[in-house]
């Protein structure tokens, strides 16, 4: 994609590096955001160029979250009518459907958070499969301070993430949450000191997911996502056809003589996704 506005994306050695772009706006997110997203999203997930993506930010803060004028001013949104409230239901539809992008990606995606991560900010993250974080930065579901209540997926995703009660605290009263609590509650895996030590771990970690199968990546992302939504006994027999369906002697064999040979193993990549009907 050409001419971005809110974001840069790099791909290096298969890792997708994508920035939010917009630090003098606090990397608010106004209409154009969304829709850059979820084009780049749906490019990453198409093409398997990846294997896996990182998601940073610029500037003083990873994201203040929602743009006002996304919602023509937060406030005018039309409650007058049956119509109206059914529009709202349908735009909250697709910013929903955009995150829920990042937690179906065929990849692992890794979250690089600095200062404040706000609102929408904290929602975006929420999808992601791990979350870094500097020491200064801070969480907080600021919906509930202008009236309203969190609507794209923070609400839905922390509580598999962290305790329901340390959640609820923040979602009805709108505190703010340190990055070293959300460290001790699980919320983030790792914190750094600097914003590009930060930056540097994240692509790290990425890199080492990077060099495994991307079949096995994809199927460990795939078991994780669907035990996390049922019981363990469901878990263990979708397990048994997940398995069944990508087991590979050749990738098992080429990552154990690898190690043995003291070199980086080589296995292929996801299959591109071609669309079903060619335009």
């Amino acid at each position: 994609m050409h001419d971005l506005t809110c974001f840069s994306l790099d791909i290096t050695d298969r890792v997708a590096h994508l920035v939010l772009n917009r630090p003098d706006e606090l990397n608010t997110m106004n209409a154009t955001f969304w829709r850059e997203l979820d084009q780049l999203l749906e490019r990453l997930n198409r093409s398997g160029e990846a294997r896996a993506l990182v998601l940073s930010s610029t500037g003083r803060h990873f994201s203040a979250g929602m743009a006002l004028e996304t919602f023509g001013g937060a406030i005018s949104l039309d409650d007058s009518s049956p119509e109206g409230r059914a529009a709202i239901f349908d735009l909250l539809g697709g910013m929903q459907s955009t995150f829920s992008r990042l937690d179906s990606l065929r990849m692992p995606v890794i979250a690089a958070i600095q200062g404040g991560c706000v609102g929408g900010g904290l929602d975006l993250v929420a999808a992601a499969c791990i979350r870094h974080a500097t020491r200064d930065a801070f969480f907080c579901i600021q919906e509930i301070n202008i009236g309203m209540v969190a609507d794209v997926g923070s609400l839905q995703r922390l509580p598999k993430l962290m305790p329901m009660g340390l959640l609820k605290e923040l979602a009805y009263t709108g505190r703010r949450l340190s990055a070293e609590r959300a460290l001790a509650c699980g919320l983030v895996t790792e914190l750094f000191d600097s914003h590009d030590a930060l930056v540097q771990g994240a692509l790290q970690c990425a890199r080492e997911a990077a060099a495994k199968p991307p079949v096995a990546v994809w199927g460990s992302k795939q078991a994780l996502n669907y035990a996390r939504d049922h019981s363990v006994e469901d878990g263990l027999r979708q397990m048994g056809w997940l398995q069944s369906a990508i087991w590979s002697n050749r990738h098992v064999r080429e990552a154990v003589t690898a190690m043995q040979e003291r070199r980086n193993a080589q296995f292929p990549d996801l299959a591109p996704l071609k669309p079903f009907i060619e335009s």
